[in-house]
């Protein structure tokens, strides 16, 4: 069956209009081939034993490193990112504290929404009958989302790991729509630009950013705050600070956010009842409050069994 006419140029400016008019802050557009550089770095990285607890990330390994084993027939690979930097920070002093990104309403629901809308202008230039020919994904299947970013021009990967975007900094999410469609890719890549500033490595504290672009998930704030279904190492607590959901001072103290604009946003604002938590009322948490305060909210990852846990483990330093 012969592929419906379209103009590849005229698609391709569609589709970074629609990602505009949903609120995504950039998009660009790789072409889908093998990662290999990048599966060999993925490779070094399992070897180490840098993925702790975090099994997944050993499953799949092919289909990290090529779209084309998620999508068959894939020719290219769209990639959107969103700003989630707050314009309101969460009370700090005296208090837990948990990662900007779960302020608000779980961003695989946000994305996911949105992605779909630009799915079906894709589908619409695809053959009938032969089922749609784009998938999307945000942080939820083996893609190696920050190396497809960079590839799409969207910025550079930082010594703390994270995607850098000149201008918006590293507080976004990134999300994916592999699809049989062959569309214009952007070829203009975006320098690594972290020079000699080390600021990440250094303010790490745990230690966990064992050198540039290299993270050590046993050692990690995030990890076992978030993914680790056992209480932290005890040697580890005193490093924590008020963490008790994510960690991001390695985002915090980078140059590149100094001027990062705030969300536009509004499913990821913090809502009144989240601006008001203390001490106290975290940890008086209980189950059915957890679900009132934390319904579609990426805290939901943790768990109510996990979030408690990561607070008495905190609270073992008082006194001390």
């Amino acid at each position: 069956m012969k592929s419906p006419e379209y103009d590849r140029h005229e698609l391709t400016q569609r589709i970074k209009s629609m990602a505009s008019e949903l609120g995504f802050d950039a998009c660009g557009i790789a072409e889908a081939n093998r990662l290999d550089d990048d599966g060999q770095r993925l490779d070094d990285w399992l070897t180490d034993g840098f993925q702790a607890g975090m099994g997944y990330m050993e499953r799949h390994k092919e289909k990290r490193t090529d779209p084309r084993l998620l999508v068959p027939g894939a020719r290219s690979v769209i990639v959107l990112l969103m700003n989630y930097y707050p314009p309101i920070k969460l009370p700090a002093e005296n208090n837990y504290e948990i990662a900007r990104y779960a302020y608000g309403r779980d961003y695989h629901f946000v994305l996911k929404e949105k992605l779909h809308l630009i799915i079906k202008e894709l589908q619409r230039v695809s053959n009938p009958g032969v089922g749609n020919p784009s998938r999307a994904f945000t942080d939820s299947a083996p893609v190696l989302e920050r190396a497809w970013a960079e590839r799409a021009g969207l910025g550079f990967i930082g010594k703390n790991t994270c995607l850098i975007h000149p201008r918006l900094g590293s507080f976004v999410f990134i999300a994916e729509i592999i699809t049989r469609i062959e569309l214009e890719y952007d070829t203009d890549k975006v320098n690594d630009m972290c020079g000699g500033c080390t600021r990440c490595i250094d303010a790490c504290p745990t230690a966990a950013i064992t050198a540039p672009r290299r993270l050590d998930a046993r050692k990690c704030i995030s990890f076992h705050t978030i993914e680790s279904r056992e209480e932290p190492p005890d040697e580890l607590r005193e490093n924590f600070g008020n963490l008790i959901f994510g960690c991001d001072i390695c985002q915090q103290v980078c140059p590149w956010n100094r001027k990062a604009p705030p969300h536009h946003e509004p499913q990821f604002l913090p809502n009144k009842d989240l601006q008001e938590m203390t001490r106290e009322r975290w940890e008086s948490l209980d189950p059915e409050r957890f679900e009132e305060l934390f319904h579609e909210s990426a805290i939901q990852r943790a768990s109510y069994d996990g979030l408690m846990r990561n607070i008495l483990f905190l609270k073992k330093n008082e006194g001390k």
